[in-house]
């Protein structure tokens, strides 16, 4: 049964600052989504902003807001590439309180350029 979902878009230009600024990253960000160095500024931008709206739109999914630390939400790629989003500590009890214990998580994203957005749906088992 879907319990909820989500959506956000965010301007990829934005995070240009936040790459400047590891504080903010940090602040964020999972050490598991650091985005590294040595790519472009436009491809850190693409890849942070992006993270940044799967992180919104979980909370939005969930129907609680940002009430959790963002870095509790974070995304990888299986080696197919498919993004998965991981829940942890904060976010995750409240994703277990308001959902239960059987819960499926799926995500989408897509970005380009001047956009990038994300797709959040809950499932309860």
């Amino acid at each position: 049964m879907l319990f909820g979902i989500g959506c956000d878009i965010i301007k990829v230009s934005r995070f240009e600052k936040w790459i400047k600024n590891p504080d903010i990253i940090k602040r964020f960000y999972n050490q598991n989504e650091l985005a590294p160095f040595s790519w472009s500024v436009q491809k850190q931008c693409e890849h942070y902003a992006v993270r940044f709206a799967a992180k919104e739109a979980f909370a939005k999914a969930l129907g609680c807001g940002l009430i959790f630390p963002l870095r509790n939400v974070w995304v990888l790629n299986k080696d197919s590439g498919k993004p998965i989003l991981c829940i942890a500590d904060r976010a995750k009890q409240e994703m277990e309180q308001r959902c239960g214990q059987n819960v499926i998580v799926h995500l989408t994203l897509s970005h380009e350029k001047e956009y990038a957005i994300a797709y959040v749906a809950i499932e309860r088992g």
